[in-house]
């Protein structure tokens, strides 16, 4: 979303941790979520080059769009000058397949070879895991680059199944992964 923050919201958001704004129709401070629930915890702050632009990374709890949706930028341009509605899959291309992953561990369709790795259970993953990683080390020592792409694809979408029936969230390695870099 975009949203105006002046100084005090800024201050705000620093003192507090959750994203503040201010509405410039309303002349108001106002928080993220205050009404609807859906808050916004700032895990970054960035600055622009110039310094006159702040983005707030941030963990949004519900969607972000007063309209519902996962973000204010659902609408996409055509090349014909006119726009669709469709929801914006944002994120990075493994939290969306974390959540593609989950949505099938929700609905259970059937024929889905997600469904029929977590129906297996988490040994079974687990093991589907190792052998994919053994692939993956065979591809880099012996393949093309191009199978050894393939090869990692198949081991990060196991390791995403495996953490689905763990009930590891996706996040929680990213944050790992975020304190080890710092």
């Amino acid at each position: 979303m975009v949203a105006y923050a002046d100084r005090q919201a800024l201050e705000r958001t620093l003192s507090t941790g959750l994203a503040h704004y201010y509405s410039r129709s309303r002349k108001t401070l106002w928080r993220k979520g205050e009404t609807s629930g859906h808050e916004q915890r700032v895990a970054e702050i960035r600055l622009d080059c110039d310094g006159d632009t702040v983005l707030f990374r941030v963990e949004q709890t519900g969607p972000a769009c007063h309209t519902g949706t996962r973000t204010c930028f659902s609408r996409q341009g055509r090349q014909d000058g006119g726009t669709e509605d469709g929801e914006d899959p944002g994120g990075h291309l493994l939290t969306r397949l974390a959540g593609t992953i989950a949505a099938r561990a929700a609905e259970r369709p059937a024929g889905s070879y997600t469904v029929e790795l977590l129906g297996q259970g988490v040994s079974k993953v687990s093991q589907k895991v190792g052998e994919e990683a053994v692939e993956l080390v065979v591809a880099a020592n012996a393949e093309d680059a191009a199978r050894v792409a393939a090869e990692a694809a198949d081991l990060l979408y196991h390791m995403l199944v495996l953490l689905q029936a763990r009930g590891v969230p996706l996040d929680a390695v990213l944050r790992e992964l975020e304190h080890r870099i710092k």
